[in-house]
């Protein structure tokens, strides 16, 4: 694990990085959802969906965005505001060491401080990396959507895990 890093609130200075990021998962993996890259508008957007909610860099001991993560509304209706959707990718070369647990762990805890109960994950049936390291960290899976995603002309079930905190 990382011995020096820090856990910092999203910035307009993390925008290349976490644009950067979220394309290789999205190039070379199911981890995220759309087929062709992204420009770096799409951090605007992320921005704009997390309002209220937590929103993190992960920044190695150089101040280099290694990761990325946030809560946001699973449902813009009040009767959901005790539940949040997570999503959190960290850069291919620092996973295995620990940081992803420390970056839901803080998340976590900034759920807790406003209010929420519920963390919901919407996870790709072949990202198989990923449903294992939340049934690992408390997450259950509570519901399965049949050959609902087709990415590179490969079809997936999203998997939804939940987690009460």
């Amino acid at each position: 694990m990382l011995k020096n890093f820090s856990i910092n609130k999203l910035s307009p200075e993390d925008k290349v990085s976490v644009v950067d990021i979220f394309n290789y998962y999205i190039e070379n993996s199911f981890a995220a959802y759309p087929e062709n890259k992204v420009g770096y508008e799409f951090y605007d957007m992320i921005l704009n969906i997390i309002k209220g909610y937590p929103g993190v860099a992960l920044k190695s001991d150089c101040g280099e965005v290694i990761g990325f993560g946030f809560l946001h509304p699973h449902n813009p209706m009040p009767a959901f505001r005790e539940t949040a959707e997570i999503s959190y990718f960290i850069r291919k070369d620092y996973t295995g060491k620990g940081l992803g647990i420390l970056m839901l762990d803080y998340l976590i805890a900034e759920a807790k401080k406003i209010n929420l109960k519920c963390i919901l994950a919407s996870i790709s049936s072949l990202n198989q990396n990923s449903i294992k390291f939340h049934l690992k960290n408390g997450f259950y899976e509570c519901g399965k959507f049949v050959n609902v995603g087709r990415k590179n002309n490969t079809d997936f079930d999203v998997v939804w895990m939940q987690r009460f905190i």
